[in-house]
């Protein structure tokens, strides 16, 4: 079992940054692909960034391709989402999610647990 505490979120002008951070209980985090998702009012939630065991593994959603940044501490049993040039589209409530794995690999679903979000809001 493995519980995730996201942090980080706030209320930021377009053109700023963010930076989420996901605490994993347990001991075994490093056998955990971690991944971001977001959800916005009126929409199905959506993949956002995913990263596999060591951190150089990664993989973003074209929205966010080259804004956003997913990185890990497996010393903390942490996972991070820096978020610069934000847009007011962003604005969504972020999950932070994970899924054991016996290869160091990226997925972009099917996701066994789920933090209880942070919310992002954008102002333009």
């Amino acid at each position: 079992q493995v519980q995730l505490v996201e942090s980080g979120g706030g209320l930021v002008q377009a053109g700023g940054s963010l930076r989420l951070s996901c605490v994993a209980s347990g001991r075994t985090f490093g056998t955990y692909s971690m991944g971001w998702f977001r959800q916005a009012p009126g929409k199905e939630r959506e993949f956002v960034a995913a990263i596999g065991w060591t951190g150089t593994n990664v993989y973003y959603a074209d929205s966010v391709k080259g804004r956003f940044t997913i990185s890990r501490d497996n010393a903390k049993n942490t996972v991070y989402l820096q978020m610069n040039s934000l847009k007011p589209e962003d604005t969504a409530v972020y999950y932070c999610a994970a899924r054991y794995s016996a290869y160091d690999v990226v997925f972009r679903s099917e996701y066994n647990y789920w933090g209880q979000g942070t919310q992002v809001t954008v102002s333009s």
